[in-house]
């Protein structure tokens, strides 16, 4: 059973740029919520309780105004800062006295996931005893992405941005990975951009028969927020779902309180938290 999570939200944001000179990307607005709501709630979903989120150094402040601790949400979060951005496989390095011996979930700062069957995916894959799990996502253009080779579930190879047709199986932001993960990013050299790759140690799993995979089937939404544009397709995404059906999307209260980890009187703290405004006019839905 995975009991911890990590969500890697560093980097410079260049391609956002000058938005993200002042303020880190992960707390820029999707649709009513920051960014970091989005991975945040995935991990919650999966009824993980123990979360590091790793920021860039001098960032801590501005995270810690909207999510000081995890008390509100009945879970624990942790920080970290990373001095500078050196690849994927990083935040492991980073997050090794947080993982201790346990397994541990990944998940990028800056994707979205959205799904009918999410949650129970989610619930399956932190399941995992051994080995590591990726979740792909389906895609019309491959030679964008990572991409992997499946068969019944196994992944069999594994290529970056392929100029040939492997598969159209892109390996998003979201993974899941027992204790040899730690072992395994320690002892990875830089790649040729100077980076820990988290390919690299995704064919150390592969090597050993212990790579899964899993998927966000049709109709589910996979969106990476890199570019302007893939930020605010995901805006008018969440916004059009929202409005059209009356529920929001990675409200982290709704889920803590539908886990049983809070209780009303604790939404009621949020909603004095975050002052009047629709997200607490949404939270007061919740409990009347």
């Amino acid at each position: 059973m995975i009991r911890k999570g990590i969500i890697l939200a560093g980097g410079l944001g260049t391609r956002m740029s000058p938005l993200t000179k002042a303020v880190n990307k992960q707390l820029l607005p999707i649709y009513d919520k920051p960014l970091i709501f989005y991975p945040l709630s995935i991990l919650m979903l999966a009824k993980i309780k123990e979360i590091l989120i790793i920021v860039n150094k001098g960032q801590l402040d501005q995270y810690k105004k909207i999510i000081p601790d995890g008390k509100r949400l009945g879970i624990k979060i942790e920080y970290a800062e990373q001095e500078k951005p050196k690849g994927l496989p990083d935040a492991f390095i980073i997050g090794k006295e947080f993982i201790k011996k346990e397994n541990v979930a990944l998940i990028l700062g800056d994707n979205f996931f959205y799904g009918q069957s999410l949650t129970t995916m989610l619930k399956k894959c932190v399941q995992l005893k051994s080995g590591a799990k990726a979740i792909l996502h389906k895609v019309a253009n491959p030679e964008k992405f990572g991409v992997a080779k499946v068969k019944k579930n196994k992944i069999l190879s594994i290529k970056e941005k392929p100029k040939k047709f492997l598969s159209d199986l892109a390996i998003t932001g979201l993974y899941f990975f027992d204790n040899n993960v730690v072992k395994y990013a320690s002892k990875l050299k830089p790649s040729a951009r100077n980076e820990l790759e988290i390919t690299d140690i995704l064919n150390e799993y592969k090597k050993k028969n212990k790579l899964s995979a899993d998927f966000i089937g049709r109709g589910g939404a996979w969106l990476d927020t890199g570019s302007i544009d893939d930020f605010y397709k995901t805006t008018n995404f969440v916004s059009a779902i929202e409005n059209r059906q009356g529920f929001k999307i990675a409200c982290i209260e709704e889920i803590a309180f539908n886990n049983g980890w809070i209780k009303k009187k604790d939404i009621l703290s949020s909603i004095k938290f975050y002052g009047k405004c629709d997200y607490s006019k949404y939270l007061k839905k919740i409990i009347s």
